[in-house]
């Protein structure tokens, strides 16, 4: 059983249950008509599968999400032993425990090995700074709805993102892609923390990332 599913399952109480899936990342019928998740969730099995060759589009290597978490890092580790099924609905602890993951979320390790790498990758817009020229700052998110509908990934599943000039015609949740050299930069915005940055040499809309 996956990290997310375990944990969930240890829930038995509604009013636990629903505050603590709010915090992990959503399912992919979450995602809107005809844009794919852009990678599964933190902590979904997967069958174990060789890796292809990461596609490179005009010197940008296409990079996915999951290659943004260390391997070794493991999201739940404090909460290993819990048993949920024993809080009751308004338990001071249950609150204690998404307090702390909230916590361990926001300042989730880096990967040192993609630092100064030229990537492209696919995501979700919510937008930090506007003006009528377009967008000009916003955090690069793995799934939709993500620091709007619900709350945010963790920081190492979020990028800051300064476009070289303000993104045209890009609204919140507009799924992109990014061209840029990433850099490992801590980012405190109201929308959440951001463990990464972009200085986007290109944002444009979401494609088969096979094109």
């Amino acid at each position: 059983m996956s990290k997310r599913r375990s944990l969930l399952a240890a829930a038995s109480c509604a009013a636990l249950l629903a505050p603590l899936a709010a915090l992990l990342p959503g399912p992919a019928w979450a995602q809107p008509s005809g844009v794919p998740l852009m990678n599964p969730p933190l902590g979904a099995a997967s069958a174990p599968a060789a890796k292809p060759a990461a596609p490179v589009v005009n010197g940008f290597t296409t990079m996915n999400w999951d290659a943004l978490v260390p391997a070794d890092w493991d999201p739940f580790k404090e909460f290993r032993g819990t048993d949920l099924a024993a809080l009751s609905d308004g338990d001071p602890r249950a609150q204690q425990m998404l307090k702390q993951l909230r916590e361990v979320w926001d300042n989730a390790p880096t990967n040192p090995a993609m630092v100064g790498r030229k990537v492209r990758i696919p995501g979700f817009v919510v937008p930090l700074e506007d003006s009528k020229d377009g967008l000009k700052e916003f955090l690069l998110v793995p799934y939709f709805g993500a620091c709007i509908h619900s709350p945010p990934p963790p920081a190492n599943q979020i990028i800051h993102v300064l476009p070289s000039t303000p993104a045209k015609n890009v609204r919140s949740m507009d799924a992109v892609w990014i061209h840029g050299v990433l850099k490992v930069e801590r980012t405190d915005s109201y929308m959440g923390a951001a463990g990464y940055r972009i200085e986007a040499q290109e944002v444009l809309p979401y494609q088969d990332r096979r094109r």
